[in-house]
């Protein structure tokens, strides 16, 4: 399948179900509190906000780069489509599975201990940033890039899904498709750092909590639809 036959549409909705990942939110809302409490000022948080979503989306751009540059370069990228669509499949099972029977059995989450590691660096981050106040910007934006990191586990499959169908392209050609992809990734974060900025942020966690069920459906709903896309595809050209 050539590059041309991967549209538009696809790309959209594959990065705004990614954005939604209820993992997304969780981290950030709680990185959003953090900073709140360690810069105690409003607007140096909605700096230090932007800051990690465009750590988020630089990290995330160079994560997508290196699989493109790898894929294609190795002649592995036949081998990674068929990959990342039974991974899609089985994520999208995964993910209705908690929204019937949230968080029991097997879930897609963070990479083990992570949310305990997160939160002690949250708090190293906080004593450093007292000794060593002009580095707390710095601080953040490596807390960006772990963050990342431990969460491509929950947010990795409809990324991956993506680039494997990038990968049946030209690089040069699969570049604009994935800048966009990831702008799209980060503008959710950025609504929500607003929102927390003019006082929302209890009410951002409780619908959250509310509604996680129902964004784990929807992605699942998708996974399992562009997955099987990607199958149907290759059967068809």
């Amino acid at each position: 399948m050539g590059g041309e036959e991967l549209t538009l549409g696809i790309i959209i909705a594959a990065a705004l179900v990614d954005s939604i990942n209820p993992c997304v939110f969780g981290v950030l809302i709680f990185l959003i509190a953090f900073m709140t409490k360690l810069f105690k000022n409003a607007n140096k948080m909605l700096v230090g906000g932007f800051l990690y979503s465009a750590v988020v989306y630089i990290t995330y751009l160079l994560l997508g780069f290196g699989i493109l540059k790898i894929t294609i370069g190795t002649g592995l990228a036949t081998t990674f489509y068929w990959i990342a669509a039974l991974i899609a499949i089985i994520a999208g099972l995964l993910e209705i599975k908690d929204f019937f029977w949230y968080g029991r059995w097997f879930s897609l989450q963070m990479i083990p201990g992570a949310s305990k590691r997160l939160k002690r660096y949250t708090e190293k981050v906080e004593t450093l940033s007292v000794n060593y106040p002009r580095f707390s910007m710095l601080l953040v934006g490596l807390l960006g890039i772990f963050v990342v990191l431990v969460e491509l586990p929950c947010t990795g499959a409809p990324y991956f899904a993506v680039l494997a169908l990038l990968a049946q392209g030209e690089y040069a050609l699969a570049i604009p498709y994935l800048l966009l992809y990831n702008l799209i990734f980060i503008l959710p974060l950025l609504a929500v750092i607003a929102l927390a900025y003019f006082g929302k942020g209890v009410e951002l966690e409780a619908w959250r909590l509310a509604h996680r069920g129902l964004m784990r459906l929807i992605i699942g709903l998708f996974l399992i639809f562009l997955g099987g896309f990607m199958i149907y595809s290759v059967s068809v050209f």
